[in-house]
């Protein structure tokens, strides 16, 4: 059970100053004004630390590109929470901010079903050359012969990371006649039962799928776990998708991946170096990649962003709430 962390401040959110970094969708920036927040939206402020403007701020609520790092929370005097709009909190110093008695909030979950579309949708683009055949049609070029493509049905999906996006990617797949496998340290055999998946060990998963898909958090546990050694072991000619986080592959080990024919094709949502993914991969003819869309959706979008201008509005408020992804020291 999470534990359950109650705010020791007034019994509302008046006087409280919060920024808001980019877009807020929906009715998020209300949401906060209802409690009495008082907001500095910044909807064009750019990527990096926040350490140079988070000074006087109560909340903050941010989204990919920018930082919340040990400088900012040493340069907040008054924060008390900050909500990151996603799922991935690697653009937040947890131990620093548990140090500082500062709650983080995200809002994971809320973009599961985008995602889990953009990974079947790369999928699909990748298997049936689309991007690449359309381009060529829009250059007038009429040619079929090199964009002879595979199916989906009865192929191996090896889905590593069960939460709430690889569940719903699992759902999705099986719709296509997949055989889907899945490795999670976290998740114990009785509950793959039930999702009627097969669990088999990393090593024994990358083995076996055609295909493999990464939803996993990006911590010290996992930067890289897709590196030289683990892309070895993938079967030859198969293909790999990663919409989760940049770092969990290693991108130079990829291309060679690509280079030397031992994986048939990747696609990447997601980049060690955003905005500037490697330029050599991205010109690979075997490789597909999009500027971090996975949930960018109109729906995904207001569902994030009022998750978790909620969740930063009811803790400044005096609430309660057992969704921090951590516990103040």
């Amino acid at each position: 059970m999470e534990p359950v962390l109650t705010a020791n401040h007034e019994s509302d959110g008046a006087g409280m100053l919060v920024l808001v970094c980019g877009r807020l969708a929906g009715r998020g920036l209300e949401i906060l004004r209802e409690v009495g927040c008082d907001i500095d939206h910044q909807p064009n402020r750019g990527a990096g630390s926040l350490a140079d403007v988070i000074g006087p701020f109560h909340g903050v609520i941010i989204h990919t590109s920018q930082i919340v790092d040990r400088a900012a929370l040493e340069a907040a005097r008054k924060l008390r929470v900050v909500g990151r709009a996603g799922a991935g909190v690697d653009n937040i110093d947890i131990e620093a901010a548990s140090k500082a008695g500062v709650l983080v909030f995200n809002s994971a979950g809320a973009n599961a079903v985008s995602a889990a579309e953009h990974t079947l949708g790369l999928m699909l683009a990748l298997a049936r050359h689309i991007p690449a055949a359309a381009a060529t049609l829009e250059l007038g070029i009429w040619d079929r012969k090199p964009y002879l493509g595979v199916e989906l049905q009865d192929k191996v999906l090896g889905v590593v990371g069960l939460g709430r996006i690889g569940r719903q990617v699992a759902r999705r797949a099986r719709a296509f006649g997949m055989q889907v496998q899945a490795a999670d340290p976290f998740i114990d055999s009785s509950t793959v039962t039930g999702l009627g998946l097969e669990l088999r060990t990393l090593g024994d998963l990358l083995g076996a799928a055609d295909w493999v898909t990464l939803h996993l958090p990006l911590d010290v546990s996992t930067r890289h776990l897709i590196d030289r050694g683990a892309l070895a072991l993938m079967k030859p000619g198969s293909r790999l998708i990663n919409c989760a986080r940049g770092g969990l592959v290693d991108d130079a080990a990829l291309l060679e991946a690509l280079q030397s024919g031992h994986l048939a094709g990747a696609a990447c949502d997601v980049f060690e170096n955003e905005p500037e993914p490697d330029r050599e991969l991205l010109s690979h003819p075997r490789f597909l990649g999009t500027p971090h869309l996975g949930g960018a959706t109109a729906e995904a979008h207001r569902r994030v962003d009022e998750d978790i201008a909620q969740q930063v509005a009811t803790y400044l408020a005096g609430g309660e709430s057992g969704r921090a992804v951590n516990k103040p020291c």
